[in-house]
């Protein structure tokens, strides 16, 4: 059964794939590929739009691995299993009194996948998911499970915090909440000069500030979120059919309508991206802070962000104003435009600077690269880091440019997995050459039907592990729960 991620931008046949049920399993996988000589990835939920997760070797789907270990809510202390979707653990959350203090506004993401690609919200005084995180349980490449925190083996749990999944498997998480809150939102349209002008205003006077630019609008949609004490001090929930007809009616089937149409007919992507930055509509309202963060996303894309220093955003939104009129294939999707403060993880694309987040975007089907170059090469001027689950071409030269502690990160991986056994092709590129080389064995066919890696018996001999549903690639039907 072939993985194929959300946007369609990566895709991977493993030759083995695991359904661990348990940490002890998780370890088990990890040895039995280790002895048939396959690299291992862990599978989330497939939102990263880089081919983090790809592998030909052993597959871990962690869909079954979810729910709530442990939790403290007087010490806002909440422990999850490491495939739990921040869907479920927004609900979960809610019903335990507390939340996450910030989030993104998509929750379809494992926590796992969420925190090792540096996701993140928006807020000039907060940090991105990963700043959350009090605690770790990671499967090393000998199979042993460790746990991790500030206070115990601290640069493993630094280097771990966001690691692309070079260190091990995440197993499970400990985050630090908050009580629950309610956010008021404001969301507006207001043309695009007043809000670059009123910048860095927005950004100190509220909580949670983004705003979204189409490319040929005069407008954007400046959204802003403040927290509320009591629930009756906002402006109140938004009717439900007003939310139905504005999030699902508007910003996904008439505008998922538009770009096929600029899909089908390029010529007019121009016009139709004015008309959509014409028909943005305001709305107040106040609920649950996951109910306002997070906001439902069915029209497909591609994406690329980087973290720019805040102090250079202006700059750079100048730059690519003036570059977007005169790139060969127009630009149907907004760009979005975020912030979040200096935080001290390694490879945090907040690491050590208060920063601005830039993401474009381009409907899925339509030519993106000659802009996401264009992008790139005006990032790269004032040290832009790309998010490491969207889509870039810098390598680990470059990042070891961008990132001071590079050097410490890859001291850790070099401690946790010298043989590389949770490799592949992006972690090489944006990390580095592999340490010790795996040897190379090619995949042998034991017969039409079950292509099987090196060293593997067939899947009807394997001795069974409690806890874990295991395939070969022949044999990789679908489990219950997420791919």
């Amino acid at each position: 059964m072939t993985w194929q991620n959300w946007a369609g931008t990566a895709s991977a046949d493993p030759a083995r794939r695991y359904w661990p049920r348990t940490a002890e399993a998780i370890g088990d996988a990890v040895k039995e590929a280790a002895a048939a000589g396959l690299t291992v990835r862990a599978l989330g939920s497939g939102h990263s739009f880089t081919p983090a997760a790809v592998t030909s070797g052993a597959a871990l789907d962690l869909s079954g691995w979810t729910g709530v270990v442990t939790a403290d809510p007087e010490a806002g202390l909440v422990t999850v299993r490491s495939g739990t979707t921040i869907r479920e653990l927004n609900a979960a959350l809610d019903a335990l009194g507390l939340a996450m203090p910030n989030l993104g506004d998509i929750d379809a993401q494992t926590i796992a996948g969420a925190i090792s690609t540096g996701t993140h919200g928006t807020g000039a005084g907060l940090g991105g998911i990963a700043t959350a995180v009090a605690g770790l349980e990671l499967v090393l490449a000998d199979g042993s499970v460790v746990s991790c925190s500030a206070e115990q083996r601290p640069d493993l749990f630094t280097a771990a915090r966001v690691s692309v999944g070079a260190l091990g498997v995440i197993s499970s998480v400990t985050l630090s909440c908050v009580p629950a809150f309610d956010l008021a939102a404001d969301e507006r349209p207001m043309p695009l000069g007043e809000v670059l002008e009123r910048f860095e205003e927005f950004a100190a006077a509220n909580d949670h500030f983004e705003f979204y630019w189409f490319p040929y609008g005069k407008n954007a949609l400046v959204k802003r979120n403040s927290r509320i004490q009591e629930r009756d001090a906002g402006p109140g929930r938004m009717p439900g059919w007003r939310q139905f007809f504005e999030y699902e009616v508007m910003e996904n089937a008439a505008f998922g309508a538009l770009c096929r149409t600029g899909r089908a007919m390029p010529r007019l992507i121009k016009p139709l991206n004015r008309f959509a930055a014409n028909t943005l509509s305001k709305r107040s309202y106040s609920a649950a802070s996951h109910e306002v963060f997070v906001t439902p996303r069915r029209v497909r894309f591609v994406e690329s962000e980087y973290a720019v220093p805040r102090e250079s955003l202006l700059d750079v939104l100048a730059e690519l104003r003036a570059a977007v009129p005169w790139l060969a294939d127009p630009v149907m999707f907004p760009v979005e435009v975020r912030v979040a403060a200096a935080d001290d993880i390694w490879l945090s694309t907040a690491y050590g600077r208060d920063t601005a987040y830039v993401a474009i975007h381009q409907y899925v089907g339509l030519p993106y690269q000659e802009y996401f170059r264009t992008f790139e090469s005006i990032t790269a001027a004032v040290g832009g880091r790309p998010h490491w689950g969207k889509m870039h071409t810098l390598d680990a030269k470059r990042f070891g440019e961008l990132y001071p502690r590079f050097g410490d990160f890859r001291r850790v991986r070099d401690e946790t997995d010298p043989d590389r056994r949770f490799a592949n092709p992006y972690l090489e590129q944006v990390l580095g050459s592999l340490r010790r080389v795996l040897p190379y064995r090619p995949y042998l066919r034991i017969s039409p039907e079950k292509p099987l890696g090196p060293r593997a018996a067939p899947v009807a001999q394997r001795e069974s592990v409690p806890g874990m549903r295991v395939s070969g690639a022949g044999e990789c039907a679908s489990a219950p729960g997420r791919v």
